[in-house]
């Protein structure tokens, strides 16, 4: 198998057997982390989300310079594209429907479809019960950046202190005490979910 910096310089030569490969590594891993972005969020949209990703990672490859993993940096676009889907899909609620994508249908550019693993293999599944995934959906939600940002990077991405630190351009230190406070105010936004939904805790 290829190093990151090795398959990233075929990447941007158009290498497309190192294409294959960078996809076969990051997208079901950036497709779960979609999926538990948001608690209103299904397969289809998932995919679809992923899909524009991907196509984003094709068409700017050449804006990474290794400042962090090439996940993280994949994982950053999955979140903005998964932040103006939202958007996009409170609009449709209020002006009209919207089309889902088949589960089974190939994107045009990549060629790809969406096999999600199930919840027991989610980078997240530490943090998370299967019956309290909703309520942690909200309860993120509700908390907004930067609170957002560093759980979805440590508990869905599933990434070291030191990737985070690279990635939000923060200390160590303050990496842990922001998380140790994010998770808190996370604590404490499930208390009130919970008590709405006859649900405990997170543990």
């Amino acid at each position: 198998m290829s190093s990151e910096a090795d398959l990233i310089a075929r990447c941007r030569k158009g290498d497309a057997q190192a294409w294959d490969e960078l996809f076969d590594r990051h997208y079901a891993a950036t497709a779960r982390f979609i999926f538990q972005l948001s608690s209103d969020f299904n397969r289809e949209d998932a995919e679809e989300i992923c899909q524009e990703t991907f196509l984003s990672v094709i068409k700017n490859l050449h804006a990474f310079h290794g400042a962090s993993q090439l996940q993280t940096w994949i994982f950053r676009i999955a979140s903005n594209k998964a932040r103006d889907f939202r958007e996009k899909q409170r609009a449709a609620k209020r002006g009209g429907g919207q089309t889902p994508l088949s589960l089974q249908s190939e994107n045009s550019e990549t060629g790809l479809t969406l096999e999600l693993p199930g919840s027991d293999d989610a980078p997240d599944a530490a943090l998370m019960r299967t019956e309290q995934a909703q309520e942690v959906g909200f309860a993120l939600e509700k908390l907004g950046q930067p609170c957002q940002d560093i759980l979805h990077l440590r508990y869905f991405a599933d990434l070291s202190y030191e990737e985070i630190s690279r990635d939000l351009e923060l200390n160590q230190k303050t990496v842990s005490s922001r998380l140790s406070k994010c998770l808190d105010q996370l604590e404490e936004v499930l208390k009130s979910v919970g008590e709405k939904t006859g649900s405990s805790r997170l543990t």
